[in-house]
């Protein structure tokens, strides 16, 4: 993941360079390059879960299954001084429930202080298995429009739910005939990594692989590695799902598929992912009727569609539910990773279940 961002910013900063040398500007270079990632890798060590881990003495930590993406964490952090302890926990980035593939964020038993996403904080998914069904029928709509469907989606998890799910549905013989394209060579290996670790899946994900029915396998399932595939690809003018990389659309392959259909009325574009203020992706969902991909004003004629049920963050119902599995209230609850909104709102839902919580700003010290 590391290396492929390396990558993209090489290629980015490379296409915003033809560009500044045409104007007689300076060249930029890019944060850190493919080759920095790889020699990164040394830095890094696994660590299994629900083992307690001696970094040093007085501090432990321990983490467990997030259920956001295959290997995500919460962190339990066990700070000794002066004979006293304190545990402290850091909720990562929490899972949605009933997703596709992966188990369900874990309950802590204890803490005495919670430092806490708030991605969703405001929202409510709506019913993963109906937004599934949704896909279903956009799918088939835009086959029978002759136009594309257009999947932005993370590279590791989201596009590997998705996969699962299409297979579920192409095995039952619900959809016939359709042609996956996923388009990005993060997500390809990415895919390989979920085959790997199958003992991380649910239960029904290990069901399937254990009756040796590999559900990130199907018919007219193709995964494209080279520059050229992807070129490819854009000369299909219907009846393909193309699931490409960013979820956000801001870098990578989804960008050229977004300049090649987005202007046609008779494909959809679905979003499946979280969507930052300021990103691509945002900027459509929001209804803006042109937009700049790849230098040139694209006009935004496609159906979008946004399944936030497939979302691999937990909504503000899931957030609480998880704080409200502490057997014990914590002392306080620091609240990050979020909106302004985001955060506000699920303050003061905090603050109505009874429970202490603070938004944390940028910069601050917080002494406990």
């Amino acid at each position: 993941m590391l290396q492929d961002s390396g990558h993209i910013q090489e290629m980015e900063t490379e296409w915003l360079n033809r560009k500044r040398r045409r104007k007689a500007l300076p060249e930029v270079t890019p944060l850190y390059t493919e080759i920095d990632a790889k020699k990164s890798m040394n830095l890094f060590k696994g660590c299994a879960y629900n083992e307690w881990i001696e970094l040093f003495d007085g501090l432990k930590i321990k983490f467990t299954d997030a259920g956001h993406i295959l290997g995500s964490a919460i962190t339990e952090m066990l700070i000794n001084e002066n004979n006293h302890t304190t545990k402290l926990v850091y909720s990562g980035d929490l899972g949605n429930i009933n997703i596709p593939i992966l188990k369900d964020p874990t309950y802590i038993d204890n803490a005495d202080y919670i430092i806490m996403e708030t991605t969703y904080g405001d929202k409510l998914h709506g019913d993963v298995f109906c937004d599934l069904k949704e896909l279903v029928n956009i799918i088939q709509d835009t086959v029978n429009r002759g136009g594309n469907i257009i999947i932005p989606s993370f590279a590791i998890g989201r596009t590997q739910e998705v996969i699962y799910a299409l297979n579920n549905y192409v095995e039952s013989g619900i959809l016939k005939g359709i042609k996956v394209y996923v388009d990005s060579p993060l997500a390809s290996e990415s895919t390989e990594v979920f085959k790997k670790y199958t003992k991380y899946f649910d239960t029904e994900a290990l069901r399937l692989v254990n009756s040796g029915d590999n559900p990130l396998e199907f018919t007219g399932l193709t995964f494209t590695k080279s520059p050229q595939e992807s070129m490819d690809i854009n000369n299909i003018q219907s009846g393909a799902v193309i699931i490409s990389s960013s979820g956000m659309c801001d870098a990578g392959r989804i960008k050229h598929h977004l300049k090649h259909n987005l202007w046609r009325k008779e494909c959809s574009v679905v979003f499946v992912g979280y969507q930052a203020e300021g990103t691509l992706g945002k900027r459509i969902l929001n209804g803006e009727e042109l937009v700049k991909i790849l230098g040139d004003e694209i006009a935004v004629k496609a159906h979008i569609y946004n399944l936030q049920g497939l979302s691999g963050h937990a909504d503000k119902n899931g957030l609480l539910n998880w704080v409200k599995g502490f057997k014990n209230k914590p002392k306080n609850i620091f609240l990050v990773h979020g909106d302004e909104e985001a955060q506000e709102s699920f303050y003061k839902m905090l603050n109505e279940e009874g429970f202490y919580s603070h938004i944390a700003k940028l910069g601050e010290d917080i002494y406990v």
